[in-house]
């Protein structure tokens, strides 16, 4: 048995899946991990969560609903440098701490940054390349840097999906 884990250690999409689900500090289950990805000790992650190339950093809580999806190269950031009131300049060794919420049904595209205290609502798409520096509301489809709302998804197409559990 302990050869059989130590073999599928070895194939990298199990070592990546093993490395995040060791370090998050719950994983309700069904977790994908296609590329090497990090998270900190104060990760939630939600049922079908699916990272392909993920940095979670800082001592923030980061919490990831159910069906998150994620392109090559994201990253989320819980905490930043004390720039404004530390004791040095540019910065000193305290950070801020924000915690992170990335609700149900996300889809970040490749290489998007979630910047600290933000929350992505329910069903949101984030553009590839983009930036979040605030919050995104629900079922909207947002992009740039920094980004910004430039549509809404069709809400009754979504809840349509979501009540027959159509879910990727």
């Amino acid at each position: 048995m302990l050869k059989k884990f130590i073999i599928g250690l070895l194939k990298p999409k199990f070592l990546f899946r093993y490395i995040v689900k060791s370090k998050a500090k719950n994983c309700k289950g069904k977790l994908s991990v296609n590329g090497f990805s990090t998270v900190n000790s104060n990760t939630y992650l939600g049922y079908n969560v699916n990272f392909n190339g993920m940095k979670i950093t800082g001592k923030g809580r980061c919490t990831i609903g159910d069906n998150f999806h994620s392109g090559t190269n994201c990253q989320i950031m819980t905490d930043y440098h004390n720039y404004d009131c530390g004791t040095k300049i540019p910065y000193d060794n305290t950070v801020i701490i924000k915690d992170v919420i990335i609700e149900d049904n996300v889809w970040l595209g490749n290489n998007v940054i979630v910047l600290p205290g933000v929350t992505i609502g329910e069903g949101a798409v984030i553009q590839a390349g983009s930036v979040v520096v605030k919050d995104i509301p629900a079922l909207s489809v947002a992009g740039g840097h920094p980004a910004k709302v430039f549509k809404m998804r069709d809400i009754e197409h979504y809840n349509k999906l979501k009540e027959q559990k159509e879910f990727f």
